[in-house]
């Protein structure tokens, strides 16, 4: 049989590397004894080969879960551990991996597609994000490993260092976790009387750090899918303010 579908740029990854890039689109995690679990997107397992086990991960204490009820944010996780390896995708985004050396990243949850299960992570209110602009949560990831991202298209990323920074709520991936945006609003009355710009909402970064912003607003049915992980609960969820 021929075809360029057997071309060897297509045929599985060799090595012991734990985390790699099968292609642009696909992410291949080696799993074996000694190495830590891995904590992935529910649905995002495309195949895999060998014995490996995928089981629900909780919220991972108390905390947490209080969070996840009074904010409505969800992180839907799944716990993959055994000898093998797995392939992980979402809806054909780029993959893009990043390692933490005991630094910390702040993710928005569709953006995240696996992690080592031994970073630390946890749900956090983006500052000023009051019940006007939905309320907005992202998944700070901290320690030491490795986080694959994924975004629709190539992103870019900005440094915020050297000038105030402005990204639209629906394109921002993730940044430093140090940085602490804010939310702006560009709307104005006048804009507002004539039908509006579009571009309501906006975080405002200032100071040493970076964003991540892909090429795409989320919209349709992600956008659904999104406010059930990000928005924060109206009244509630400015108790956790």
């Amino acid at each position: 049989m021929r075809s360029d579908l057997f071309a060897e740029s297509n045929h599985e990854l060799e090595g012991a590397q734990r985390f790699a890039r099968q292609n642009p689109q696909l992410l291949r995690v080696a799993l074996g004894p000694g190495s830590p679990d891995l904590l992935a997107t529910k649905g995002s397992m495309v195949a895999y080969q060998g014995q490996v086990r995928f089981d629900h991960e909780g919220s991972g204490g108390v905390g947490k879960f209080l969070r996840k009820v009074l904010t409505n944010e969800d992180l839907p996780l799944m716990r993959v551990a055994g000898s093998g390896e797995v392939f992980f995708a979402q809806e054909a985004g780029s993959v893009y991996l990043v390692e933490l050396t005991g630094d910390a990243l702040s993710v928005n949850g569709t953006n995240l597609l696996a992690f080592d299960a031994s970073l630390e992570w946890d749900i956090r209110r983006v500052q000023g994000a009051g019940t006007m602009a939905g309320g907005l949560y992202n998944t700070e990831l901290s320690g030491t490993g490795t986080v694959a991202l994924v975004t629709k298209g190539q992103p870019v990323v900005l440094d915020c260092s050297s000038q105030p920074t402005y990204v639209d709520v629906q394109a921002a991936v993730g940044w430093s976790a140090n940085l602490a945006p804010q939310i702006v609003s560009s709307m104005n009355v006048r804009s507002l009387l004539r039908g509006g710009t579009g571009e309501s909402f906006q975080y405002a970064f200032s100071g040493p750090g970076f964003v991540v912003v892909q090429p795409s607003e989320l919209s349709g049915r992600t956008q659904q899918s999104a406010s059930a992980q990000q928005t924060g609960g109206g009244l509630i969820g400015d108790l956790l303010r």
